[in-house]
């Protein structure tokens, strides 16, 4: 008798059956639904308003479109400005993203290779560099952008946002070009393989994780810079998407629906890139922690 309820299973508690619910506890979810609607609501109450008029704006500022009117994004979209906008957007984004993953790849493959004197101070100048964000150096880049003649064009805006995206991918790239063993590159030095050889067929390669990190955070960075646009592109012509939003909300303060409707067609090409691309971000981050 003794050994049969020796053998018994004990009752579990409350507190064991929290511990093991494989879907995790209720209040952290709860907690997560309402971060994540808090944070959706100005967005979903941006891309209804741009189906309504705005009589109805008017009339009910939080209700739903009726009927749905499609006119607001229809005009947007046929009109030249807003594609002007993302041809701009897109020409510097793209060109910033290839400045600071060309530049960042390089300046880190010699930092984490090579054996030089000042290689630790140089490396903490680039850390030190993400303690300053573009807003403090305002003044002094409107002033270096006007000398050099580069007002109202996108190289005025493109050179910048390299200097400033350098610091994060170094930062990132390096402990990806430190993990690499030395063996591989004393067999490719043995194969025959120069320098700018192992650079191109093994270092991008093995580094690509990190590389496609930090072009992700590059491009996402310069599509949605405010601020550096404000100051240097005067003309329209030049305009990139977020200064476009606010010249547009400007122009057409009085129609309220037609903002909304651009103001939510401009958010889309981002949301777009980064939802498709999250998982490489998180990858390429979680690889750097390790290396």
């Amino acid at each position: 008798m003794t050994a049969v309820t020796a053998n018994r299973p004990r009752p579990r508690t409350r507190g064991s059956e929290a511990k093991k619910l494989p879907w995790g506890s209720p209040t952290v979810y709860f907690v997560a639904l309402i971060v994540i609607a808090l944070m959706l609501a100005p967005i979903v109450y941006i891309v209804l308003g741009g189906f309504r008029t705005n009589a109805q704006i008017t009339t009910d500022p939080a209700g739903f479109p009726d009927p749905w009117n499609v006119a607001n994004y229809l005009n947007v979209l046929t009109g030249g400005v807003f594609w002007r906008q993302v041809l701009n957007s897109t020409i510097v984004a793209l060109a910033t993203t290839i400045g600071a993953v060309g530049l960042g790849l390089m300046a880190s493959y010699v930092l984490a290779r090579y054996q030089f004197r000042g290689r630790g101070v140089l490396y903490a100048l680039f850390a030190a560099g993400l303690m300053f964000p573009i807003t403090v150096a305002i003044t002094p880049l409107y002033i270096v952008v006007r000398n050099l003649g580069l007002m109202n064009s996108l190289g005025g805006v493109i050179l910048p946002q390299i200097a400033f995206a350098l610091p994060t991918t170094i930062i990132i790239l390096v402990p990806f070009l430190r993990a690499i063993p030395d063996e591989i590159q004393e067999a490719a030095f043995i194969d025959g393989c120069s320098r700018l050889g192992f650079f191109f067929r093994m270092v991008l390669r093995l580094s690509l994780p990190g590389v496609i990190t930090t072009g992700i955070l590059a491009f996402i960075g310069s599509w949605n810079s405010y601020l550096l646009p404000l100051f240097i592109l005067n003309n329209e012509a030049t305009f990139t998407l977020p200064l476009g939003v606010q010249a547009f909300s400007s122009q057409y303060s009085v129609d309220t629906a037609k903002v909304l409707a651009f103001t939510s067609l401009s958010m889309i090409p981002a949301l777009i890139f980064f939802s498709l691309f999250e998982r490489r971000i998180v990858g390429g981050l979680t690889g750097a922690v390790k290396g």
